[in-house]
């Protein structure tokens, strides 16, 4: 039996640990800030949504310097630096006095956030063995798949259960695990140039190699960023309010059940035969979440849609790894930074569009839009990779 290099090291089970934390608090302030800008400050609804856009436009926009700092001046001083951001950045929750001072507090914890989840890519990068990588990562993004779960549930329940102010504190504690997760991460540094910038050139800014694959990511995530902020909204309408709080936890259940097996297949047997009926898992779920009438089928859907999506963004991220694998911190930086704005665009477009087609209707629609990412991952991508059963992949220049 062939003997694997060891995956499951204190290091990497560490930068996994830092990231479920970083991306917990985000997840959980993600559906209880525009709640609390509401019933405390006495935001209208129309301005609370501020307080998620600032964040995300705070992500988007140090994620490619991120990326390049990480190749310039070393993972460890990057990360040590983005999660003390996003811990202090926490700590002055409980202290702001109006609604433009915490929209000031939101931009600094989101740069904290897209640079720590880009720095903490690039170690865990590092950290897995080549031979491994796609099961590897695909276990890395769990980390974020369970705290998509958990945290919307837990800031849901303290607020109903407790106050804003435990919520912050609770946060608090959450973002110093996050820290010390990363401080006793152990990282081998790349060898770093001799000339740094901490403003690189634009030419450097992204990996053009990463863009394709990450064009094709954001394309799909316009579909996901409806399902993932109006789920239950949609599931209200149909009276399956009960159940939608569900649905992300079967998401998450399927997700763990086959993360063994397709991290594997994807190292034995390449890209494409993972992604391409991973798209197509994916389109389904959404065409199944159109139809849902009864609890059992938007069950159903949320499954498939863990299914496939779940396997798609570490496939993805995988891939953009494998094209500059010496600048894991730039691949990482461009694929999310593009992947980013795709989900941000299509957090406010869907939201138009639904107004005035119903949620039904949009589904089903993008359902479709999914389904023609197949054509668009071939083109841009899968045409140009050559897979040789049990063999790593090789890629035609």
């Amino acid at each position: 039996m062939e003997n694997k290099p060891r995956l499951w090291t204190g290091s990497f089970l560490n930068v996994c640990a830092s990231n479920f934390f970083v991306f917990l608090v985000f997840y959980l302030l993600f559906v209880t800030m525009p709640i609390y800008t509401m019933e405390s400050i006495g935001v209208a609804e129309g301005e609370a949504g501020l307080v998620i856009t600032v964040f995300l436009l705070a992500a988007i926009f140090i994620r490619p310097l991120s990326g390049q700092w990480t190749e310039s001046f070393g993972r460890k001083p990057v990360v040590i630096t983005a999660l003390s951001i996003f811990l202090g950045s926490t700590f002055l929750y409980l202290w702001f006095e109006s609604f433009s001072a915490l929209l000031v507090i939101r931009f600094i914890q989101g740069i904290g956030f897209g640079m720590g989840t880009t720095a903490l890519g690039a170690i865990a990068a590092d950290i897995i063995p080549e031979q491994r990588k796609g099961e590897g990562l695909g276990y890395f993004a769990m980390s974020m798949n369970f705290a998509m779960v958990i945290g919307p549930f837990l800031g849901l329940t303290l607020v109903q259960k407790a106050s804003f102010t435990v919520m912050f504190i609770v946060c608090i504690g959450l973002a110093a695990i996050a820290f010390l997760s990363g401080l006793v991460t152990r990282v081998v540094e790349q060898k770093v140039p001799a000339q740094r910038s901490l403003v690189p050139s634009m030419q450097t800014l992204l990996e053009k190699p990463v863009i394709p694959i990450a064009l094709t990511g954001a394309v799909m995530a316009l579909a996901y960023a409806g399902v993932l902020s109006f789920v239950s909204v949609y599931a209200n309408q149909l009276g399956l309010a009960e159940a939608a709080t569900y649905f992300f936890v079967v998401y998450a259940l399927v997700l763990l059940v086959s993360r063994p097996f397709t991290g594997k297949w994807f190292d034995q047997y390449g890209e494409n035969v993972i992604v391409i009926p991973s798209i197509i898992v994916f389109g389904v779920g959404l065409l199944t979440l159109s139809f849902s009438n009864t609890a059992f089928i938007l069950l159903v859907s949320g499954g498939l849609i863990g299914l496939g999506w779940g396997t798609l963004v570490p496939s993805m991220q995988t891939i953009a790894l494998k094209k500059v694998p010496e600048k894991a911190g730039a691949a990482t930086a461009t694929f999310f930074t593009i992947f980013d704005i795709g989900m941000g665009v299509g957090s406010y477009v869907v939201g138009a569009i639904a107004t005035g087609i119903g949620f039904s209707s949009l589904y089903f629609n993008s359902s479709f839009i999914v389904f023609g990412a197949v054509g668009l991952y071939f083109l841009l991508h899968g045409r140009k990779v050559r897979t040789n059963k049990g063999q790593q992949v090789e890629y035609s220049r």
